[in-house]
């Protein structure tokens, strides 16, 4: 239970137990007794009102799984809205190391389709998916052809391409959600929810308890052929169109100094996206060559 918390609860009780004798009728009733009766009376009734006033609000207050997703999706603007998104643009930039960064986009357009693309040293990476059963892969900096992408990439294509998020018609999606807890994160209290995907990964959403919203995912993310633990911050909540998105996102590997940083510098709903976004993409124009230097006489 928080400060705040406490304190509003007890200038609440504080309310609760301090009246106007004249007109409360229980109070005559107590004063009419003897003092050794009344004095106990009076300690039994506010041992029994702080009794309830303290743990029966608790009681009401039992959280499950439902209660938090629901009370996340409310904050975030509303199913209605969340549901009528039907295309998405994210532009921005990414973090990879301290000076290391990449301006990206990514587009995506019900139902599942995916194109993204961030630029390095002048060179476009793109990840795309046609929310069927195809995706591509272009990185110049291993192959010089766009590639079909393998079993692995489309096992969890859905995820990134799903902009309605796990907790949407989750039990649809064949996700698992258990609640499993409060704890506290940067002095808040969070609740958290354990996820476990249909492909059977587990990982560990925090919700702020007094706005709603996310505000943690902690799991295993693969790093080369090490499954590594990592942990995500979602902050600076804006709304977009009635909607509210995190405009940073860092994630931090556990028991490292590593950190990564998605920065949107906007956010567009319901654009109109071609289709032939979201097919086999051709690989882009490679930079121009810089000018050969001037030759000396």
């Amino acid at each position: 239970m928080s400060i705040r918390f406490f304190e509003a609860e007890s200038r609440e009780f504080e309310l609760f137990v301090t009246v106007d004798p004249s007109s409360n009728s229980l109070y005559h009733s107590l004063m009419c007794a003897n003092t050794n009766s009344r004095g106990e009376r009076l300690s039994r009734l506010l041992l029994i009102a702080v009794t309830l006033f303290f743990s029966l609000p608790l009681a009401l207050r039992a959280q499950t799984a439902d209660d938090v997703i629901n009370a996340y999706l409310k904050a975030r603007g509303g199913l209605a809205k969340i549901k009528a998104v039907q295309t998405e643009r994210v532009t921005g930039v990414i973090t990879f190391a301290p000076g290391v960064e990449a301006p990206f986009f990514v587009e995506r357009k019900r139902p599942l389709k995916m194109h993204m693309e961030f630029t390095v040293n002048g060179q476009s990476l793109l990840r795309v998916y046609d929310g069927k059963s195809s995706g591509w892969i272009y990185n110049p900096f291993t192959n010089a052809a766009v590639v079909p992408m393998g079993a692995e990439d489309l096992a969890g294509i859905a995820d990134e391409a799903d902009f309605e998020g796990p907790f949407v018609d989750y039990k649809a999606k064949g996700n698992q959600i258990e609640y499993a807890g409060k704890e506290q994160i940067d002095g808040k209290i969070v609740h958290k929810l354990k996820l476990t995907a249909k492909q059977g990964d587990v990982s560990f959403f925090s919700f702020d308890a007094s706005t709603g919203l996310l505000m943690k995912w902690q799991g295993l993310r693969k790093v080369g052929d090490k499954e590594l633990p990592w942990a995500t911050y979602f902050r600076d909540f804006r709304a977009v169109e009635g909607l509210k998105y995190p405009f940073l996102v860092e994630s931090v590997a556990v028991d490292s100094d590593q950190i990564q940083k998605i920065a949107a510098t906007k956010i567009e709903t319901n654009i109109p996206l071609n289709d032939s976004q979201f097919a086999k993409p051709k690989p882009p124009a490679p930079p121009a060559d810089s000018a050969d230097p001037p030759k000396s006489n």
